[in-house]
Formats: structure tokens, C-alpha cells, sequence
């Protein structure tokens, strides 16, 4: 006997949900015994877990207190450098009128670490000269000799006028000796103070190439936007930077003086805090304002320079006054409180659905758990793969979840019972009642989702774990409905004890009050008693009065008067 579409369509839905529990399962399992980066629990967020604490002081000129305007600024772009490191639910903050306070969730690593502690300002400057990091020199006698500390009667100022940031006037006599006794490992040798319009002194962030830099012509703000890419031409990672108007016109003159100069001079230095990140050669002229650096870059490194580039521009320099391990500031005893009203919450749900729909009730508990199994395995798999974290703002947003996942069941099942009650089978029931249940729950679940969406976009950090996980859970809840509860009221509207409508299934049809001839006339108890069931037809009766619309009560009534009234013309006749 060849089965009915319906039942191949809840065999396919069902079959595609096993595939995709399997398939997500076997992405985490990936990231944990492969890759080792997963686990099988969600990672925990800064107030449940604990964390990192980084201090940051401000440092302006001649010692004053940074204005409140750049503080915030730079909260704003700290916290941008932070969420692209991939770590969420992080709290950066200002702490007086000098600090900025930056809480991670869980140990930050050296990466994140840099991003956050490189905090001055990005500067654009030219290359003078290049060397080797040595401090020391071969004499004549063929032992290795320190460089000399600079002589003070060496002359410190040009002997003529520079004519420009690449002018090598810049390189005095006390400029050269000071190059030479510079030593790159020595903490003492800071040039992230270094004046703007002066040369400097520095090397790269690893130490292995020692620079003298001409004056700042382009500083961070300049740069609107940096990204890494692969080249397609070349096969290399590359950094595209865009700069916004006023930094295209500088960079413009910039590539237009160093392009077709003899090395170093063809160079360009990007330093932040004091270190040369990348320090390219111009290989052309660009007046578009959107550079592309290239060089041997890995996908890794590449998008390391491209944040740092973007998110470079701080209004000031900080010092990192502490960095240490702070405890949970809720803890676990939160946690343990949060998951036992999610607890409550599902028993609560569970014993309404079996009180109220009897045998349904156990669709709407396997829903739940088959809810509960992909929402925990994708926040399992966006730890890993986007750093998100639970917070006790998430659980909340879990445990609402329940609530309007609730809403959902009762709208269809209310549907199915609608039909039943209009004469319908109850395979047509399920199929006509999913029909129209389903345009209810699609519109209820986008006003849903717009509403996580807008709140993720303009609440506070601390609110951002309760929008996302709303968000998730609803989109989950849409694709359960779709590829279980409907498939699975497809197959047991089939089965004798959900088809011939037992009294213990929930779609009794003479419970429900399936009395009606049509929407407007009433069946009367006299009829229904014909076939044996006076009993259970004064409760249909009552109930299926209690589903009348107005309007049919209305046309109800006024059949009874016009019977009454016929009825009193025979007696008086």
C-alpha cells in the first residue's frame, strides 16, 4: 500500500532533523578532539565565570586629566578591538577620571592582550633609514664592542633646513650615534612619546629590524576602514585599507613623493604605540585613497593588522597600570538559581500541556527536548566558532523563550482543534489547521526576532546576551515546528488512537463540541441522542455554544425564535 504525501513529507522532515543534530554534533566533536578549540559546554560568560582584568591610565600632555569626550572615545574603540578578537559578553568601562577598566570573560591570550595594551595613537611616517638591531660592532682587535652612548657635543639639530618629512636632513650627527647605542629589548626605550613633528627612533613589534622615521603625516583617524583579503592574482593575504577624505589627499602627495625612490625611502611606517607594525614600499602611485599592503602574510597576521589599523585611532596613549585574574562576580550560585527556574518553568508548561491537550501534551514535551538538544549544541559550536559566551542575561533570554514557545503549540493545536470542531477528520484537521496556524506563528515569530535584532543593535553590553539568545531560540522554534511538530502530528493523526479521536488524546471530536451541521445551525441534542450519545452531547452542546462567534450566535438565536414562533402558530392553528 503505497503511503500519502503527507506521510513521506514527515519522513523526510523528520529524517533531515536527525541529519542536522548529527551534522552539528559532528562539527563540535571537530572543534573539540580536532581542532581543540571546543568543548561540550557553552563557555560561560564574564559574570558567571570570571575573568581577565586589564587597567588602563590615561597619558596626555604636561600630565592634565583626559576630557570625558576622549575617554569615552576610546571606550568605544577599545571595546571595537575587543569584540574583534572574537571575545563577547566583554565589559569595558571608565573607571575615575583617568582609567579605562576592561573585563574578558575567562584567561585572555597574548593576542587579545596586545590588541587591548596597543593603545596609542596610530601613526603614518616615513622611512629614513633601515638597519639590523645590533647594539655592538667588531673593533679592530676582533671582539664584539658596544656602541657608545651618544656624545652630548654631537650636533642634535639639521645642518640645513629639511624640506619635507623624507628630507634625510633630519638625520643629525646626535640622531645617528643615538641609532647605533639604541637597543630594541630595553623597556627604557619608549617611542610612543615621541613628538609628531619630529623623527624617531624605534623598532618593529618583534624586535628584528631597527628604524629612523621621518615626521607624522597621517594619523589613525584618517583611516576609515581596514580589511584582509586573499589575492586572487598573487595568492597572498593582503590589508586594503581605506582612508576618508582628507587622508586620500595626503596619502595622494605621500605615494606621489616616495614612489620611484631608492629603498628605504620609497618606504612608509604605520606605528602604533611606538612599534612599526608594517612599514611597506610604495609600488605606485595611489590618489583613490585605498592602499593594499602585501608582504608574507598569513590569513592570521593579515586581519591582526587590518584591526589594528582600524581600530587604531585612540584620542590617547594608555599605560597599563594592572592586568589581573578576577573571581565571578555572580557566580555559579546565579547559575544554579537560572537553571532551576528554567526547570520550573518547563514542568510548569509540561503539567498545562497534559492537563489542557491530554495526550498532545507529550508533542509539546518532545518539542521542548528536541528544542533544548539544538539550542545547546549551537551555543556549543558559537563558542567556538564566534567566541560567544552565556551570561546570566542569556539564560534569561532562554528561559522566556519557553513561554513563547508555549504561545506557538497552543496556536496550532487550538487550530486543529477549530477544524475538528467545523466536521473536519482529523488528518484533514491537522493538515488545514497547519495551514492557518502556521501564517499566525510565522508573523508572531518575526515581531520576535525584529524585536531581538533592534534590542542587540542599541542595548547595553549587558543586555546583548539576552537579544541574542531570544533571537537564536526563536529562529530554532520557527525551524522545530517546521521539521517535527507538524511532521510528527502528521504521523500520529494516522495511528487509531490520535485518529478515532480517544477521549485521552486530545482531539476527542464530540469533546470539542463537533456538533455543528454547519457554522450557523446547531445540531440538536435530539439528533446526537439518536446515535446513542445523549450524555456527551449536553457537554458538546455547551461547548461548542461557548466557540460560537457572535455572529453565529446571533444567526443561532434567531433560528430557535423562528422554530419557537412556527411552533406557536401550530398550536394556535
Amino acid at each position: 500500500m503505497a503511503t500519502s504525501p503527507p506521510v513521506r513529507h514527515a519522513w523526510r522532515a523528520l529524517t533531515g532533523l536527525l541529519a542536522l543534530i548529527a551534522v552539528l554534533f559532528g562539527i563540535n566533536a571537530l572543534g573539540v578532539h580536532v581542532f581543540q578549540q571546543s568543548t561540550w559546554a557553552p563557555e560561560l560568560a564574564l559574570d558567571l565565570q570570571g575573568g581577565t582584568q586589564i587597567i588602563l591610565e590615561a597619558q596626555s600632555e604636561g600630565g592634565a586629566a583626559p576630557s570625558t569626550e576622549q575617554l569615552e572615545q576610546a571606550v568605544s574603540i577599545i571595546r571595537q578591538r575587543v569584540d574583534a578578537s572574537g571575545v563577547s559578553e566583554a565589559d569595558v568601562a571608565t573607571e575615575g577620571g583617568r582609567n579605562i577598566v576592561v573585563q574578558i570573560p575567562g584567561q585572555a591570550d597574548d593576542e587579545t592582550r596586545q590588541r587591548i595594551q596597543a593603545s596609542a595613537q596610530l601613526q603614518l611616517r616615513p622611512v629614513l633609514f633601515v638597519g639590523s638591531p645590533a647594539t655592538e660592532f667588531v673593533g679592530e682587535d676582533g671582539n664584539s664592542t658596544p656602541y657608545p652612548s651618544p656624545d652630548p657635543s654631537l650636533a642634535a639639530t639639521p645642518s640645513a633646513e629639511p624640506t619635507g618629512p623624507s628630507d634625510l636632513n633630519w638625520i643629525t650627527p646626535a640622531l645617528e650615534a643615538q641609532f647605533l647605542a639604541y637597543d630594541c629589548a630595553d623597556p627604557a626605550n619608549d617611542a610612543s612619546q615621541a613628538p609628531a613633528d619630529q623623527p624617531v627612533i624605534t623598532c618593529d613589534a618583534d624586535g628584528t629590524t631597527k628604524f629612523i622615521l621621518g615626521p607624522v603625516e597621517i594619523d589613525g583617524s584618517a583611516i576609515d576602514d581596514a580589511t584582509s583579503g586573499l589575492n586572487t592574482t598573487t595568492n597572498q593575504w593582503t590589508v586594503n585599507i581605506t582612508f576618508n577624505g582628507e587622508g586620500t589627499d595626503i596619502f595622494g602627495e605621500v605615494s606621489q613623493r616616495l614612489y620611484g625612490q631608492t629603498a628605504p625611502l620609497n618606504q612608509f611606517a604605520f606605528v602604533l604605540d611606538g612599534d612599526v607594525l608594517s612599514a611597506p614600499s610604495m609600488n605606485g602611485l595611489i590618489l583613490d585613497g585605498r592602499p593594499e599592503i602585501s608582504g608574507s602574510f598569513t590569513q592570521e597576521s593579515a586581519q591582526v593588522l587590518a584591526d589594528q589599523l582600524k581600530y587604531g585611532a585612540l584620542p590617547l596613549s594608555f599605560e597599563v597600570v594592572s592586568s589581573d585574574t578576577i573571581s565571578a562576580t555572580l557566580g555559579s550560585q546565579q547559575l544554579q538559581i537560572g537553571l532551576v527556574a528554567g526547570l520550573i518553568g518547563l514542568a510548569l508548561v509540561a503539567i498545562y500541556s497534559l492537563v489542557s491537550y491530554r495526550a498532545l501534551g507529550f508533542v509539546i514535551i518532545a518539542s521542548l527536548a528536541v528544542m533544548a538538544i539544538l539550542t545547546y549544541i549551537a551555543l556549543c559550536i558559537l563558542s567556538w566558532r564566534m567566541g560567544f559566551r552565556l551570561s546570566l542575561a542569556g539564560v534569561a533570554g532562554l528561559i522566556v523563550t519557553i513561554g513563547f514557545t508555549a504561545d506557538s503549540f497552543i496556536v496550532y493545536f487550538e487550530r486543529i482543534r477549530d477544524e475538528l470542531r467545523d466536521g473536519k477528520s482529523i488528518t484533514g484537521a491537522v493538515e488545514d489547521g497547519w495551514a492557518r496556524a502556521k501564517r499566525t506563528i510565522y508573523i508572531s515569530k518575526s515581531i520576535n526576532i525584529l524585536a531581538a535584532v533592534v534590542l542587540y543593535i542599541l542595548a547595553d553590553a549587558t543586555v546583548k546576551g539576552f537579544a541574542f539568545t531570544l533571537g537564536l531560540t526563536t529562529v530554532i522554534d520557527v525551524l522545530i515546528f517546521i521539521i517535527f511538530t507538524h511532521p510528527v502530528m502528521q504521523l500520529l493523526a494516522r495511528t487509531r488512537f490520535f485518529g478515532q479521536g480517544h477521549p485521552l488524546s486530545g482531539l476527542d471530536p464530540h469533546a470539542l463540541g463537533a456538533v455543528y451541521r454547519s457554522r450557523a445551525e446547531f445540531q440538536t441534542p435530539v439528533a446526537a441522542a439518536s446515535r446513542g450519545r445523549a450524555a456527551r452531547t449536553a457537554r458538546s452542546r455547551g461547548e461548542a455554544e461557548r466557540r460560537q462567534t457572535i455572529a453565529e450566535r446571533k444567526q443561532a438565536e434567531l433560528q430557535a425564535a423562528s422554530r419557537a414562533g412556527g411552533a406557536g402558530k401550530d398550536g394556535r392553528d
